[in-house]
């Protein structure tokens, strides 16, 4: 038995707008139907793309034509959706010309140490930057940075609050330490930890800045998948030791950033620990975690090995006293932190010229 188009205009006229209380025929929401044998297909206009009914008028859609025209009608996945007035939706961060991620694939690599260095360095070549301890649950950027006990002043734009990021040495910094105790533990459920990221992210008054660096927990999170889904993430950075283990986590958080859904260039590898240097013997090197490890990876992958840098003992005591090691640019981890920097920075700009903006990552399952 053939469908006729009349058939199909009487049924949704039973289908209304919860909103406007009238069918969507009567507010002229039905354009392109077009009927071939069983499969029916046809546009549904609503005047915003924003519309909040566009779901459950789709669904009411097929439930009319299957009820009032029969199971065998093909309807479902025929109807598209147009709007008569796009709804743009405000950029993210658009002060913010750059977001770098700075991953490692396991945990105790240095991975704080390195992207607290490495803005640090960024403002000492005179660049604005900013950056989020994305790591809720171990947040040590305060200390490293010597903020600990400080808090985010709150001010209110076009009537809602906005946290101002704590800024320490040029650097504008978020993390969770500023909230909670840091003698206490951070005992939450992925979707907790994710918001804290959201808020640092959409609730925070960034200004303007030339690069974001986010310092994300160890592995593949939720926290890493809610990140590429609130910003256009410019580039990630891995950083490794170069010991065998840590180099088979660090190859998982390559293939997760260029994975398919994903999809964000990886700038290029951080060794970090490559070689032991005592103080009172600046020429010596020990490779106790192994040597190259990292060269031989980005090798492999055909990415760059951006730095290497070595452990010292100061490297340790900076960092619990909060004076970043590449404040001393003459000093041997001085040097690597800021030829880093500079490395980093050549992948970003080439990055930029040769490859299309980022998009945020939509995740359906």
């Amino acid at each position: 038995m053939s469908i006729s188009s009349q058939q199909v205009i009487d049924a949704l006229k039973r289908v209304k707008h919860p909103e406007k209380n009238q069918d969507i025929i009567s507010l002229d929401m039905v354009s392109d139907l077009l009927i071939e044998g069983d499969k029916i297909s046809f546009s549904l206009v609503f005047q915003k793309s924003n519309d909040p009914f566009i779901s459950s008028i789709r669904k009411a859609a097929v439930k009319a034509i299957r009820t009032y025209i029969g199971k065998h009608a093909r309807v479902e996945g025929n109807i598209s959706v147009k709007a008569k007035q796009m709804v743009e939706k405000e950029p993210v961060l658009p002060g913010i010309k750059n977001i770098i991620a700075v991953a490692s694939g396991k945990g105790g690599v240095g991975k704080s140490t390195v992207a607290t260095n490495l803005a640090v360095a960024f403002v000492l070549k005179g660049a604005k930057t900013g950056l989020i301890d994305a790591d809720i649950f171990g947040p040590s950027i305060p200390r490293m940075l010597n903020a600990e006990g400080r808090r985010p002043d709150v001010v209110f734009h076009n009537g809602k609050e906005a946290m101002m990021p704590v800024e320490s040495y040029g650097v504008k910094m978020l993390s969770i330490g500023f909230f909670v105790d840091p003698d206490d533990a951070v005992i939450w459920r992925g979707p907790m930890a994710s918001n804290a990221l959201k808020q640092f992210i959409g609730q925070t008054d960034w200004g303007e800045l030339d690069y974001l660096f986010i310092d994300l927990p160890p592995g593949t999170s939720d926290i890493h998948l809610t990140m590429v889904q609130e910003v256009p993430v410019t580039g990630a950075v891995i950083v490794s030791t170069p010991q065998k283990v840590a180099l088979a986590d660090a190859l998982k958080g390559v293939n997760m950033f260029r994975s398919d859904k994903i999809n964000v260039p990886v700038l290029g590898l951080i060794e970090n620990m490559s070689w032991f240097t005592p103080e009172e013997l600046p020429e010596n090197k020990y490779y106790i975690f192994g040597r190259d490890g990292c060269r031989d990876l980005a090798q492999k992958l055909n990415i760059p090995l951006l730095g290497q840098i070595p452990i010292v003992q100061s490297i340790c005591e900076d960092s619990d006293t909060g004076n970043p090691s590449v404040l001393n640019q003459e000093s041997l981890v001085g040097k690597a932190f800021i030829q880093l920097a500079n490395r980093l920075e050549e992948e970003i700009i080439k990055r930029n010229e040769n490859l299309p903006p980022t998009s945020k990552v939509e995740i359906t399952k």
